[in-house]
């Protein structure tokens, strides 16, 4: 497994981001690709020790395609240069929320925990409501030495407390959001050894594991909408 080969890659496409060059290295792709999936296979065999949730994915079926959407988009650049997975039980679905990766060169990579979606309004009313009645549980564990040494929970959020719930609750800050997530930045240097970063990566994922489980607690009835 080869992480700086994948970083490698996507450096390239980020300069040379149109489809000729992309289908002239289309080799490069797959090698870059099956990297990156030889890499969540190891990366799941450790998180897989202190959450065997996760175990019956294929990761294959975790990834996010590279080819971007830009129908409604000011940025016409075919190709996101970035290899994204998100790891759960139940696949690549944000809900139940899990373990998210992003390569990408520049600095931009990232670890992230949490539910990053905020247009799921059944979603949004389940955890706040779950905020709101275990606020101790929440406090307790957003404010342990490691969490708060490594995470800030970040959300896009409202302005004001929304209807049903007290100006003054305790959470008050929190209940304003409509997604709650964690990101930790990854610099390109340390994906210079794969190992290492395996080693890492399992090992923050398992300081967000505490958060993620809160949220799936809260959100335990959730039912993705039927498209």
């Amino acid at each position: 497994m080869n992480t700086q080969f994948i970083l490698n890659y996507l450096s390239a496409l980020r300069m040379n981001n149109n489809r000729e060059w992309y289908h002239a290295n289309k080799e490069d792709f797959k090698k870059a690709n099956a990297a990156f999936e030889e890499f969540l296979q190891a990366l799941m065999l450790k998180i897989g020790k202190f959450d065997n949730s996760i175990l019956c994915n294929n990761p294959k079926d975790l990834t996010f395609k590279i080819v971007r959407d830009t129908r409604f988009s000011h940025d016409k650049s075919p190709y996101n240069p970035a290899f994204r997975a998100h790891i759960s039980s139940k696949g690549k679905l944000p809900v139940p929320v899990g373990y998210y990766l992003m390569i990408k060169p520049d600095n931009q990579s990232f670890l992230g925990g949490g539910l990053f979606a905020d247009m799921f309004r059944d979603a949004t009313t389940m955890i706040r409501n779950y905020i709101s009645q275990n606020g101790e549980k929440w406090e307790e564990i957003i404010h342990a030495p490691e969490f708060e040494k490594n995470f800030t929970v970040q959300g896009t959020a409202l302005k004001r407390i929304p209807a049903g719930y007290e100006k003054e609750h305790p959470q008050a800050e929190y209940l304003k959001f409509k997604s709650w997530y964690l990101e930790y930045p990854i610099k390109d240097e340390e994906l210079s050894d794969a190992e290492t970063f395996t080693a890492k990566a399992a090992a923050i994922f398992q300081l967000m594991k505490p958060f993620n489980d809160f949220l799936n607690e809260a959100l335990a009835d959730f039912q993705m909408p039927k498209r």
